[in-house]
């Protein structure tokens, strides 16, 4: 899924990549190391904000590990998609990201290619252009954090 800049949130020349039930039945802890394998770590567990955000810092990846969830992708503008566990979402620095609604024992895994710090904002004025000059200046991952590989085997951003 690819969004384009609507004023707000900068979203992303890249695609946003979702894997549907690409990890069943794996735990948190369980799928925190998978990425970390694969070179996506700093990871933690919860759930995902209920208001529009990105991150300008880094790309990110959530495994849904537990519930389901209706999650709006790309800004007010983007698009609803319901995710449940086991689906697996690549998200490109800049992507805005928000949780409309979710069954009580949602859960998500995040990390972020080599570790990377990632950074919280909401499309507030002010935050761009510096926001965009991050992005810009993100690499493409190295590895799927799902299927590991380099970047050039998996073919969707390299």
């Amino acid at each position: 899924m690819k969004f384009e800049d609507d004023g707000v949130i900068p979203n992303s020349r890249y695609p946003l990549l979702l894997f549907r039930n690409a990890l069943p039945n794996v735990s948190g802890p369980e799928m925190a190391k998978l990425f970390a394998r694969n070179n996506w770590s700093n990871s933690w567990q919860n759930g995902v904000y209920p208001f529009h955000h990105y991150h300008s810092t880094s790309h990110e990846v959530l495994g849904v590990c537990r519930g389901l969830a209706s999650l709006r992708l790309g800004g007010e503008r983007g698009r609803t998609v319901d995710v449940r566990a086991g689906d697996v979402i690549v998200i490109p620095a800049g992507v805005g990201h928000r949780n409309l609604g979710a069954s009580s024992d949602f859960v998500v895994v995040g990390a972020y290619p080599d570790g990377r710090s990632w950074d919280l904002l909401t499309g507030q004025p002010g935050e761009r252009p510096r926001a965009d000059e991050n992005i810009a200046a993100l690499p493409v991952p190295e590895t799927n954090p799902v299927y590991g590989g380099e970047a050039s085997n998996w073919k969707f951003w390299g």
